[in-house]
Formats: C-alpha cells, sequence, structure tokens
C-alpha cells in the first residue's frame, strides 16, 4: 500500500515535515499487521524550480514529474502547508495546480498545516478542505492544525492519530462497519412482485394518511 506525503515546508528542519513524519508514523502503525505500507515524501523545497519551469514550458522536470507519479499512483495522500497570509503557501497551491485534475479523484487524503499562531487553524476548513473537495478527493474528516505552541503540549498527539486512524480506514477498505449500517438497497415492500419499483401517486399517498 502506497503511502505519500506531501511537504510543504521551507526551512531545514521544518515543523511542517515534522508534522508530516508524524502523521505518516500514526497513519502506517494504524494499518493491519499483514499490510505493508510504503511511505514516500515529497519535498516541495527540492521541486520549486521545476514546479515554476513547468507552468512556463508546459512539461514536468525529471524529479517533478517522477512527484507527480507518486501522487497519482498513491493508495493515500498526507498532505501539509505552512500557513502564509491566512492560507497555503504559493508553493503548495503550485505543486496542486499542475496536478491532473482527475488524478485526486476518490483518493483518500488528510489535510493538516502549520503555523506560528493558533489563529489560523481555519485555513484548514476554508483553503485546504475546499481545494481538495474541488479535486474530488476523500478528505478525511479530522484536519491536524500545529501551532508553535502545540507541539509538547496535550492534544495535538491525540488529533495526530485520530486523523491518521480515519485516513488508515480508508486506504485499507475498513469501513465494513459503515457500510453495514447503510441499507444497500430497497426492501421487498418497497417493490412490486417482479422486484420493481412501485410508484404510489401523492394524491393516493394523502388520502392513505387522511384515513388513519
Amino acid at each position: 500500500m502506497r503511502l505519500v506525503v506531501v511537504s510543504a515546508g521551507l526551512s531545514v528542519p521544518s515543523s511542517t515535515r515534522l508534522l508530516a513524519d508524524r502523521l505518516a508514523a500514526a497513519t502506517a502503525g494504524r494499518t493491519p499487521a499483514e499490510v505493508d505500507v510504503d511511505v514516500e515524501v515529497v519535498e516541495l523545497r527540492d521541486l520549486a524550480v521545476e514546479i515554476a519551469h513547468n507552468f512556463t514550458n508546459g512539461f514536468p522536470g525529471r524529479k517533478l514529474a517522477a512527484a507527480l507519479a507518486a501522487v497519482t499512483a498513491a493508495d493515500g495522500l498526507i498532505v501539509v502547508t505552512p500557513v502564509f497570509s491566512a492560507s497555503y503557501s504559493g508553493l503548495f497551491k503550485s505543486f496542486f495546480d499542475v496536478v491532473d485534475p482527475d488524478a485526486l479523484a476518490g483518493k483518500p487524503v488528510l489535510i493538516a498545516a502549520t503555523g506560528g499562531s493558533a489563529r489560523h487553524s481555519l485555513v484548514l476548513e476554508h483553503a485546504l478542505r475546499p481545494l481538495f473537495s474541488y479535486l474530488r478527493a476523500v478528505v478525511v474528516p479530522t484536519a491536524v492544525y500545529a501551532a508553535s505552541e502545540d507541539w509538547g503540549a496535550e492534544g495535538l498527539p491525540e488529533r495526530i492519530e485520530r486523523a491518521a486512524a480515519e485516513l488508515s480506514t480508508l486506504m485499507t477498505g475498513l469501513s465494513a462497519a459503515s457500510a453495514a449500517s447503510t441499507p444497500s438497497g430497497p426492501t421487498k415492500a418497497e417493490k412490486g412482485e417482479k422486484g420493481e419499483f412501485t410508484v404510489v401517486p401523492f394524491a393516493e399517498q394523502l388520502a392513505a394518511l387522511a384515513a388513519r
């Protein structure tokens, strides 16, 4: 199973990469023992020049092409960006601008971000989640934001584990519980004798209600 981590951190070391690594480790640790998880990290900092060239000449360089292929072939994605001007970084957005529009359709994605202040935590909901919903990815319910004061504090490890569990469940297809609770189709009472739907006119439904 392929898990690809996209990190848009700019510095070395980077809190963005640190959060990405913790999310990847937690996700891999949540998968069943019989499932091998191949984790690949895409550092956008190393692809900045090729991303810019792709916009001007329309062709990805060797490293960018490999990164795009990895994202397309992934069974799940973890994407982490630093916050700039209350949104994702320009490098982060530029990378996903050159990803094929259909590459993320139906793909499980865990979104995360880092910033200097907790005031920017809503970037996950007003910027990242809409972006990946537009790309038709399946975004896990729990998003993870790490401000400077969150490192070493209570709450962040729990959010990481919860988000990782959700991503692992989507990646491995262990959603039997939710599938079992959802009716798979109409009951016999909703069908005619030949297994076809019976449509009751609205007027007859009103008359039946009035007779009760």
